[in-house]
Order: structure tokens, then sequence, then C-alpha cells
């Protein structure tokens, strides 16, 4: 079966080869068929297995999906098409979704390798195989605004925002390198959505990979607490329903926006959280990446001789979606899933207020730190862009 680009086809199994991840990658076994159990027993797939293995293990030690796997390279399609079957179902079993998810950001970018070179009616295809209506136009490609809103706004790149995009008609108008992008984030969505597994399999799994998926825990990165500053109390029963969402988001493995996790390292400096403190906020984060976080928040708290760059103004907060003061009805405590009133007091524009507020501190209308409303965006000054490339806690 061939899949048709324009006046080119696709050979399938070579398209599957490429992208497992496709509806129809089974067609890469031919007529042999291969139950989970056997997967997880059989000798004859120990080589699909090892490799399984070491794709994980390759997403555990760098999220950046990098790290150059020669045994998957040299794999025949089939065994690398189960290779990755049984790397999913290893992670689908384990007892945290946080190694899951950190496996399904290195792979995309892996992927993004790919999809970065390959000819326009490729990437095309492998839209149209995951849901995405992408429909190529004399070397741009279009898509439409729902489905590109979808994948866009985790993306924490200032490029990928809607007001710096081409839109008519109902349809957001993209070269080929940004429709890679997009297409990377909609295989990190199918990745990061853990397989369907039956609770016999799940015990099977734990048994006969308890080594590995002890190792996989040992080195994913979990989000710990530690004191703050000596001397000054770090009060997190303080802190404003925004910062206590960006929290969240992160300690569940999820992705935070690029805006999020400024304004977060900015706030906890602000406070008084030490340089450690602030670091292990972004543990849980599906790239997190142990250097280039170090260097990102070392950028935003060194800045102005240690004071640190500005926390974001409410208003500047809102305007990226990153306000709860409604509640956030996915909490799961009472207290966050309320209002807080406290945050509609037309005094209250600023965290920072928030948190001295909480603390006994009586605020005036627009009071913030000296210094604090000076900053209007939700990260360093364009002088400072190339320090901002690189989002904190990823790559």
């Amino acid at each position: 079966m061939i899949a048709r680009r324009g006046a080119v086809p696709i050979e399938e199994r070579s398209l599957f080869a490429e992208y497992p991840f496709l509806a129809g990658a089974g067609a890469l076994l031919g007529d042999e068929t291969v139950s989970v159990r056997q997967l997880i027993l059989d000798p004859a797939y120990d080589r699909a297995r090892a490799i399984g293995r070491a794709r994980v293990l390759a997403a555990v030690d760098d999220p950046r999906g990098s790290r150059d796997l020669t045994e998957l390279t040299e794999a025949s399609g089939d065994v690398r098409f189960l290779s990755f079957l049984y790397a999913r179902l290893l992670l689908s079993s384990g007892p945290t979704p946080a190694a899951l998810r950190r496996w399904a950001v290195a792979e995309a970018k892996r992927f993004h390798a790919r999809l970065t070179n390959v000819p326009v009616d490729e990437l095309v295809e492998v839209a149209r195989r995951l849901g995405y209506s992408l429909d190529p136009h004399d070397g741009t490609v279009d898509l439409p605004l729902v489905q590109y809103l979808a994948l866009a706004v985790p993306i924490r790149e200032g490029e990928f925002r809607l007001a710096q995009q081409a839109v008519g008609h109902g349809r957001v108008t993209l070269g080929r390198v940004r429709a890679a992008r997009l297409l990377q984030e909609a295989v990190r969505l199918e990745l990061a959505t853990p397989t369907p597994v039956v609770a016999d399999v799940v015990r099977l799994v734990r048994e006969r990979e308890a080594e590995l998926l002890d190792e996989v825990a040992r080195r994913t990165p979990v989000p710990v607490a530690r004191s703050g500053v000596p001397g000054q109390a770090l009060h997190p029963e303080w802190f404003p329903p925004c910062v206590r969402k960006m929290q969240r988001t992160l300690e569940a493995g999820e992705n935070l926006s690029h805006a999020g996790r400024f304004a977060l390292a900015a706030f906890l400096h602000r406070v008084g959280a030490d340089f450690e403190t602030i670091v292990d906020a972004y543990r849980g984060a599906p790239d997190f990446d142990e250097s280039i976080t170090r260097y990102q928040v070392e950028h935003i708290t060194q800045h102005d001789g240690g004071r640190g760059y500005a926390v974001p103004e409410c208003d500047t907060l809102r305007s990226h979606g990153l306000c709860a003061r409604d509640g956030d009805p996915g909490a799961p405590r009472e207290v966050d899933r309320l209002r807080d009133d406290r945050c509609f007091d037309p005094k209250l524009r600023h965290p920072l207020q928030y948190y001295r507020w909480k603390g006994g501190r009586e605020v005036e209308r627009g009071e913030a730190e000296p210094g604090d409303r000076a900053t209007s965006t939700a990260g360093p000054s364009t002088r400072d862009e190339p320090a901002r490339s690189r989002s904190t806690g990823s790559r």
C-alpha cells in the first residue's frame, strides 16, 4: 500500500518505520501477530525489548532527544516498531506518569529532527495521519486556526503566539520549519498519553522489569523541597493562586509556558527562595534539564546585581493566561478550586503584593517592591533575547 503525496508516492512501510506512532504502523509486522505477552516474554523479541529499554533510558537521561542510539538506527523496521511499542508499554505500566511524559518529549524531539528535513508532502501526510489538516500552498502550509491553537499554546517560543501569525479565512499560514515544530508538539501529545494496559499485564511488566523501572524512577527528576534563605522564611501558604497553579502544573509533569516559567523563578527569588529551591521547582517539567535550568535560573536571579528580574504584574500574567483568580477546577485541593476574592481587590496589581498581604502587611493601591512595576513583559528585555531563547527547565 502507498500513501499519496502530490505526484510522488510514499511507501507506507517506509513511513511507518520512521513514524511508528502512526495508526496502521502494525503493518510493519506483515502477517506476523505479536501479542502483548509475547512481546514481554518471548525470547524471539529479546532485541526489540533491549532497544525499547535503551530508548527509555536515553529519554530519561536526555529529554532533548539528541542522544544517538546506534542500535535503533541499524535495526529493521519491524524491530524498531516493536521496540517503540515495548518502550511505551514499559512506561505506561510504570508507577508514575513523569517518566512517560519525559520520554514523550525526547521521542518527539527525535522525530522532529527528521521532520525539519523532509519534503512538505511528508509533513502533510504525517499531520493527516495524526488528525491535523495541514495543506500545502507554494512552499508554505496552512492549518485550521483551532488546530493551530491546540498545538501552539503549550509551545514556549514567542514566535508561535497567534498575534505573530498570518491568519486568514480561519487558517494559519506557516513555513516548513514552524510546521515541523507544531508536528513535534502533536507527536508529544500523542506519546504522552499512556497506552491502556490491563492490570495483569501491568503486574507482569513490573515483575519482569522491576530493576529497570527502579532505575528509571531514580534517574527521573522529581520535585523536591528545600528550605528558603537562612534568616528569611519562605511561606508557600502565602503564594497567590497563579503561582500555586504554576507549581502544580510542573509537579504534575505537565508543560508550563515560557512566560510561566520565567514568572515562577522571578517570584520565588523575590520572596526569598534559595537557588536550589528554585531549580527544584522545575524538576517535574517533562523536558527538565539540570544544566539548562541552572543556567536560566542564574540568569533570572543574578540580573541587576543579584536583585533579579522583576516579577510580571497581574495584568501581564492575565495576558499570558497565567491568572488563576477564578479558581482552578482541576486542582486537587478545594482552596485552589475556589475563586480568590482577594485577587479582585482593585488595590492588588502584583503577585508580590498578594504574598505580603497574606503575611499581614497592609498594601496600598498598586504598591509593589521598588522596580517591580518597571517590567511589563513576562521575560527579560529584548537585549537579553539570546538567554530567553532557552526557557527555564528545558532546551
